[in-house]
């Protein structure tokens, strides 16, 4: 088995060559919050233990496997995705079938409860509801929430959750066709109902008062999904 100082030694050149940069025992040494003294025995002194927390510390700093490091059977190399570099993680949450439907449908969604017939198309999400048969896509149309929400955009939306203050949502006023707007509460009525305004993020569109208006909220937008294809 080699010795610590035989594989620190292996790992310095990892180092430099993966780096390319110096070693440089200083730069341990605040890595670690050791002394630099401390470093020269791990690196080139007597035998020195090199455990716990030490020891994950130098072998993240030399970029090596903590394992292998501790003198276990383990590749050098480490398998720690470098987190400078590294800004994404891999979406391992399982993908469920919903319908892609259009406003109108949306609109008739609470007083028919849509059996899934002949819908737009179909779609996949990560998003999984208490009721999986409440979800469903749409296809933004309009400009009325541009800039954050343009032609072409796709929403999840959950028919089962329940709206708050300054979310999206597909509510419905009076006719068969639904309308995409941002929530805001503004109050209670008489019967401590809480009133609200749909608010288009585009300030050339008017403002929806459930007040003055006759507004079911259909569903909540629980995704967003753009396209930057051409």
């Amino acid at each position: 088995m080699s010795t610590l100082q035989e594989r620190m030694a292996l790992a310095i050149k990892h180092y430099e060559t993966t780096t390319g940069q110096r070693f440089k025992n200083a730069e341990l040494a605040r890595h670690t919050n050791v002394s630099r003294a401390n470093v020269g025995l791990w690196v080139k002194g007597p035998t020195q233990e090199l455990e716990g927390s030490n020891l994950l510390k130098v072998a993240e700093f030399l970029k090596v496997n903590s394992k292998w490091l501790a003198g276990e059977r383990a590749p050098m190399a480490s398998d720690t995705p470098d987190k400078e570099f590294t800004n994404v993680v891999v979406n391992e949450n399982p993908l469920y079938k919903i319908p892609v439907l259009d406003f109108v449908q949306a609109g008739i969604f609470h007083e028919s409860g849509y059996d899934g017939v002949n819908p737009k198309g179909e779609t996949y999400t990560t998003y999984r509801s208490c009721r999986p048969d409440s979800v469903f896509s749409l296809e933004v149309s309009g400009l009325s929430m541009s800039p954050d929400f343009m032609p072409g955009d796709k929403l999840v939306i959950d028919s089962a959750k329940e709206p708050y203050p300054g979310c999206y949502v597909i509510a419905q006023n009076g006719s068969h066709e639904a309308t995409f707007k941002k929530y805001r509460a503004i109050g209670y009525d008489e019967h401590g109902r809480e009133t609200f305004e749909l608010v288009p993020l585009n300030p050339d569109f008017p403002i929806m008062n459930s007040i003055q208006h006759d507004i079911r909220i259909i569903g909540v937008v629980v995704e967003h999904l753009r396209s930057f294809g051409k």
